[in-house]
């Protein structure tokens, strides 16, 4: 394709509606148009839109005052229509927002067999935490349970650190011991 020279002859002639000069200007910038939006939109729906409306708001910019360089014009129709490529991308990539006042989805990751697993395994934790000498018991439940720092624990079971560290290690290793046993007669 041959490169083009604008003028202000051609400009005025555009801006009055000329037939040919508006054939020539739609003919020469549209396959220059098509190459570049093609490229840059990957849809040819897009790339159509986009060609038209750089068409309309070129058309539009020169009916209400022209362009003060003629000699620009082709630069100009690219500055629009990089404008419309980005306005393009910017509204099929935005995601719309979600309205306030929508209910939550459900969760569809709930099964009831692993649910029924779970309550399985909650009652067998009970069973044998029940079963568990009192003290093993107290102190599980306040170190694990309930998060008590461990100086807050000494001072309610009312021994020192060093020793709530041995009595934690015992209990979790009876804790331990019955959790296998019932997962062996499971």
């Amino acid at each position: 394709m041959e490169r083009q020279s604008f003028d202000q002859e051609y400009v005025r002639k555009l801006t009055q509606g000329d037939p040919e000069v508006s054939r020539h200007f739609t003919d020469y910038f549209s396959e220059l148009l098509q190459i570049k939006l093609r490229f840059r939109l990957r849809s040819p729906q897009l790339a159509e839109d986009a060609r038209q409306e750089t068409f309309l708001r070129v058309f539009s910019t020169l009916r209400k005052g022209g362009i003060e360089q003629p000699d620009r014009l082709g630069a100009f129709v690219n500055s629009v229509c990089n404008n419309v490529i980005f306005e393009q991308l910017r509204s099929h990539t935005r995601a719309s927002q979600m309205p306030e006042n929508l209910p939550d989805p459900p969760d569809l990751r709930f099964n009831a067999e692993s649910h029924l697993v779970t309550e399985q395994r909650k009652s067998n934790v009970r069973k044998v935490i029940d079963n568990l000498p009192e003290r093993d018991r107290q102190v599980l439940k306040m170190v694990f349970l309930e998060e008590k720092n461990r100086e807050e624990v000494c001072s309610i079971m009312k021994i020192e650190g060093e020793y709530l560290r041995v009595l934690l290690h015992r209990a979790k290793s009876r804790l331990k011991t019955e959790m296998t046993k019932v997962r062996l007669h499971l």
